[in-house]
């Protein structure tokens, strides 16, 4: 590895910004911990970029630093090259407001390119027959001063990321999906990375679907007063009401502090500070919330937790595709996705873009009973037309 810079004074953070900016393209990573907060905490940036065909790594401690001129880079159209980016974003949002606009993800990549949604380690090995290092995965990132192997570990996670972009793209441009590629780094990028909405929490309570009634009330003003309590407090929702008390407050929609006690999972812990008022004020609310005040999820998404026979024939479907195409299963489509076709509802994903000529139109007419799936003889399967 080249010789790594280290960063922590603001003139040095806002120079390299501005510098960074008229750059084709740099590698991005971040380090974060949100194990006991509801908002992951970024605590160090690494980026590398070329420059007269050299590389240079810089890792930059962003605790004593404001961030703001990171938008610079963010908003130039140099390309952000990260891997699994999802959670990346999410902590540039968090840091800066902003998410780069323009990316390509590497691992998007490599589920494009017959090697599935690859870690970075797999990745770098496959590519450039190297092996990154192991020894502070478990690093707390807040702490300093980190060492020699840390700052260098952390590096690491940059090192590679230009030349295997040069490489996923080559190849893609050989089997034609670089397009797909694009098309996808694109969708990621503009995911929403806001935190969640209080008032749709309640679409991940366990049985929620199977709510009838005032429960369904109680469940979302319930929820959406944890949320907004851990969003508030910086905590994760859990830490202010678990999950299992959640669900037992919606069953029983207790109306004094007595019947509260009695709740499942709910214990003086989780009382204090005001919180039991208002987990009562809550379901008071939501035992008469009128229907055009519910939120619902989106009818694209299947009613049901599970179709038998139908959505393992989908499944089977997509695999076959995956193989025919080298093409991650899960890149194609999602549990999700083929139970909402498979209920004869609209999935967003498998109707519009790369996916609807892909996945989505063979899925559906596997649904109309247009197609089947055969075997080939040889241990796999085929799609064959039906009369």
């Amino acid at each position: 590895m080249s010789e790594i810079g280290w960063i922590d004074t603001q003139e040095e953070f806002d120079a390299l910004m501005q510098k960074l900016a008229g750059v084709d393209a740099y590698a991005l990573d971040t380090e974060f911990h949100r194990e006991k907060s509801y908002f992951p905490h970024l605590a160090l940036l690494q980026i590398a970029w070329e420059e007269d065909g050299h590389q240079t790594i810089v890792v930059i401690d962003p605790l004593p630093l404001n961030l703001e001129s990171m938008r610079t880079l963010l908003e130039s159209d140099a390309l952000a090259i990260l891997h699994a980016a999802d959670q990346d974003l999410e902590v540039l949002y968090r840091a800066c407001q902003r998410v780069p606009r323009r990316l390509f993800d590497t691992q998007i990549a490599s589920a494009f390119l017959g090697m599935g949604l690859a870690s970075l380690a797999r990745l770098v090995q496959a590519l450039e027959n190297k092996n990154l290092p192991k020894g502070d995965r478990l690093t707390d990132w807040t702490r300093r001063p980190l060492d020699e192997g840390q700052i260098r570990y952390a590096a690491s996670d940059v090192e590679y990321l230009l030349p295997m972009r040069r490489e996923l793209l080559s190849r893609a441009d050989k089997n034609g999906t670089r397009e797909w590629i694009e098309e996808e780094c694109e969708r990621v990028r503009n995911k929403n990375v806001a935190p969640l909405d209080p008032d749709t929490a309640w679409w991940k309570i366990k049985g929620s679907r199977n709510l009838r009634g005032k429960n369904v009330g109680v469940a979302q003003c319930v929820a959406a007063w944890r949320e907004r309590a851990a969003q508030k407090r910086d905590l994760p929702p859990r830490f202010v009401l678990p999950d299992l008390g959640l669900a037992s407050i919606v069953q029983r929609a207790p109306k004094n502090s007595q019947e509260l006690s009695r709740v499942r999972g709910f214990d003086g812990r989780y009382g204090k500070n005001g919180a039991e008022e208002g987990i009562l004020e809550a379901v008071a609310k939501g035992s008469e919330l009128q229907p055009d005040d519910l939120r619902r999820p989106p009818k694209g998404q299947a009613p049901g937790d599970d179709l038998g026979a139908t959505l393992a024939l989908g499944q089977a479907l997509v695999a076959q595709i995956s193989s025919e195409t080298g093409i991650e299963p899960s890149m194609l489509a999602t549990r999700a996705d083929i139970q909402a076709l498979a209920w004869g509802r609209e999935s967003g994903r498998l109707t519009n873009g790369w996916r609807a000529d892909i996945a989505g139109a063979r899925l559906e007419a596997l649904f109309a009973g247009k197609v089947g799936l055969s075997g080939n003889g040889k241990g796999g399967l085929r799609i064959v037309d039906l009369p």
